[in-house]
């Protein structure tokens, strides 16, 4: 299997544009493998056609280091939705924010946990930051933990002695967790609980302090908002104290200590903002409907725990991504769990070879060019195509570059919530979301024409049937893999981004993305890996399908059941 950065020596002074044309010739079969793109491209002027070269330009800006990763409710991010708007202008569209501007401003507040918390399990003091430290969390909230009892949870994972969803309602579960948590599925029982506690060693890791200290970007808590359990990570001796006994011979179920105290956080005001602009439709009677189109222009931020050597990472990342790959969907047995971190561990990098390509490159900025800087500038470049083309849609077009995804939907939420355009007056929203990658290096399904489809018949049959006509009279179809819809799936990705948020309401969506890959949340997912001829193709069926929607004489009928807005997305 190749990867990219070991063949990056020697490409920095190609021209681009010729190494766009190879990776198009390679993907056709025409040339034997794609072009490495440079580290650095100075971004030409862009054009009314939706195009690699004009995609890299973009994206090249919206993905650099001094974007410091976007994260959410720091100046990088306010620096990333400036440069939207500055193209927007450029464009002409309408300002759709507040008070005749670009930016909705989203409520936000920086939250750091406060070494002031203390618990209590028994009458035995627990110390922030000695015994236990809390780690950052999604949401406006976490549920309370004072009164609440400590239940033991056993190993995170293991389906054959799981506590169940009645046995955590209201907890604090106690549970190990070796092989890390990651994003709790929405029917996990863990989602009952008050909090969870995480089993750590006899005094709290480097990581973990260094974590817990961080500041926690989140909508500023009304009255009413959805919580989430708290998570914190616990030495093996306050574990002890809250179950009653060790964990190694406690029966999954117990019911420990009564917990006494709550989390304690301070916050201060974190400015962030969506992005929010309007292409006006040409027919009377439609123009006051909207088909939105949106992605996120957040990411993650810059390493608190330092920096990784790039090209190494970048390397191993892929190794291990597709060493863990999990092509059913299914829950991993026991068994199945050990072969796959046996195959992860043996995983080694010859950095010494890496080394030789050029020296050590040291790296600590989230970039996050596919996620979501390939769904933000391709947004963008459908909105330029619109923009400057002749004919304009029935209906009217709404752009929204929503913050805060990473952060758990925030900004999207917020929107749909808050909307700046009656909210029954949008008839369907696509989202894009990661659709710079999808090569069959990047996972097992992948190829040159594939594209992940989640959503489209959830809430509307004939959305569904508009995307698969589309596609088909593409001189070039997609292959649509529509895996990651399925109910049930672990990986949640209905539940997972922007898209969710209309959906809650009853707007029929579609989520357009080329999936997860070992570069997803790295500080390796930058621009030189992005396949531009890939995510132009997307642009392009994008445009096609917003065309066909805003130009229908009808909105497209919602035939199922809508889901609560305030109810918890199950896929």
């Amino acid at each position: 299997m190749r990867y990219r950065s070991l063949a990056l020596a020697g490409t920095l002074a190609c021209m681009p544009a010729g190494l766009i044309a190879q990776q198009t010739a390679a993907r056709t079969g025409s040339a034997k493998a794609p072009a490495h793109l440079p580290l650095k491209y100075k971004a030409k002027p862009t054009s009314a056609e939706i195009t690699a070269t004009d995609l890299m330009s973009r994206l090249y800006v919206f993905a650099d280091d001094s974007m410091r990763g976007r994260e959410a409710g720091t100046a990088g991010a306010m620096k990333g939705t400036a440069y939207i708007a500055s193209q927007l202008k450029l464009l002409g569209l309408t300002p759709a924010g507040d008070s005749g501007t670009y930016f909705q401003n989203v409520p936000f507040v920086a939250r750091r946990f406060s070494g002031n918390t203390s618990l209590a399990a028994n009458n035995m003091l627990l110390n922030a930051f000695a015994d236990f430290a809390a780690l950052p969390f999604r949401g406006a909230a976490t549920r309370p933990l004072n009164g609440v009892q400590a239940v033991y949870g056993g190993v995170y994972g293991d389906t054959l002695h799981a506590i169940t969803a009645e046995q955590a309602a209201g907890k604090l579960v106690v549970l190990k967790a070796p092989g890390g948590m990651g994003r709790l599925p929405a029917t996990s029982p863990l989602q009952q609980a008050a909090g969870i506690a995480i089993i750590g060693d006899d005094f709290l890791s480097p990581l973990v302090l260094v974590e817990s200290r961080r500041a926690m970007f989140a909508l500023k808590a009304t009255a009413g908002d959805p919580s989430v359990p708290a998570t914190i990570v616990v030495t093996r001796v306050a574990a002890r104290q809250m179950i009653g006994g060790s964990p190694d011979s406690t029966t999954v179920g117990h019911v420990g200590a009564t917990i006494v105290g709550n989390l304690i956080y301070d916050e201060s005001p974190a400015p962030t903002r969506n992005v929010v602009a309007i292409l006006r439709g040409s027919d009377p009677a439609l123009s006051g409907e909207f088909v939105a189109m949106g992605a996120h222009s957040d990411h993650i931020g810059a390493r608190t725990a330092g920096a990784f050597d790039h090209d190494s990472l970048h390397a191993a990342a892929a190794q291990r991504f597709f060493a863990s790959d999990n092509p059913s969907g299914a829950p991993l047995t026991a068994e199945q769990r050990t072969a796959r971190d046996e195959r992860i561990y043996t995983i080694r990098v010859n950095v010494d070879s890496l080394h030789k390509v050029r020296p050590a490159r040291r790296d600590s900025i989230n970039n996050g060019a596919d996620d979501d800087g390939s769904g933000s500038v391709t947004v963008l470049e459908v909105a330029e195509a619109f923009a400057r083309g002749k004919v304009k849609p029935k209906r009217s077009l709404l752009f929204v570059w929503h913050t805060g995804e990473e952060k758990g939907l925030l900004g999207s939420r917020y929107f749909t919530d808050h909307p700046t355009v009656p909210r029954d007056s949008i008839v369907a929203q696509i989202n894009i979301d990661m659709v710079g990658r999808g090569a069959a290096a990047d996972l097992p399904a992948g190829g040159e024409n594939y594209l992940q489809l989640v959503g489209t018949r959830r809430l509307s049959t004939e959305l569904g049937d508009l995307a698969e006509a589309v596609n088909k009279a593409d001189k070039r179809p997609f292959a649509f893999d529509y895996g990651y819809d399925a109910n049930g799936h672990p990986d949640n990705i209905y539940c997972r981004s922007d898209h969710y948020n209309y959906a809650r309401y009853g707007i029929p969506v579609v989520f357009m993305t080329t999936g997860v890959h070992g570069d997803y949340h790295q500080v390796t997912d930058e621009p030189q890996y992005i396949d531009y001829p890939h995510m132009a193709h997307i642009g392009q069926f994008a445009f096609a399908l917003t065309n066909r929607v805003a130009n229908l004489d009808h909105r497209p009928v919602v035939d199922h059941e809508k889901p609560d807005p305030r109810g918890v997305c199950k896929q």
